[in-house]
């Protein structure tokens, strides 16, 4: 294999992105019309299955409480009532969710909001 000219120096690439804030940390963001890669928000599947594992616990009958619940688990229990209230999302969601397909605007803060508990009203509330 032979070369024509020279190697350069320097080699410049431009990518086009933006920084923005998702969830207390910086990500970078493609340009729109640009195919995201599909990506799964861990703190939002983490905060899901410490739910449904919140939620498995108090249903067993090995907490009685959800205050005693947080104490064992060393957490404020409205942080705990507000986490536990994701296992009243509806199926499709949380598939979403678990898929990295629930979209960028959706982060655990906006899931710890108050929701519709209507599965049909929930999607329009999370724009999805």
């Amino acid at each position: 294999m032979t070369r024509s000219g020279p190697i350069p120096e320097t080699v410049t690439l431009h990518v086009p992105f933006r920084v923005v804030k998702r969830g207390g940390r910086k990500e970078m963001q493609l340009p729109e019309g640009v195919k995201q890669p599909r990506r799964t928000d861990s703190t939002l599947v983490k905060a899901l299955a410490r739910a449904f594992r919140w939620k498995r616990m108090l249903e067993s009958g090995k907490f009685t409480t959800i205050a005693e619940l947080a104490e064992r688990e060393g957490i404020a229990s409205s942080y705990m009532t507000r986490v536990l209230r994701l296992t009243l999302l509806a199926p499709d969601i949380v598939e979403l969710i678990l898929d990295g397909k629930q979209g960028q605007e959706f982060t655990l803060s906006q899931g710890l909001e108050p929701f519709p508990l209507a599965w049909n009203h929930q999607a329009p509330h999370f724009s999805l």
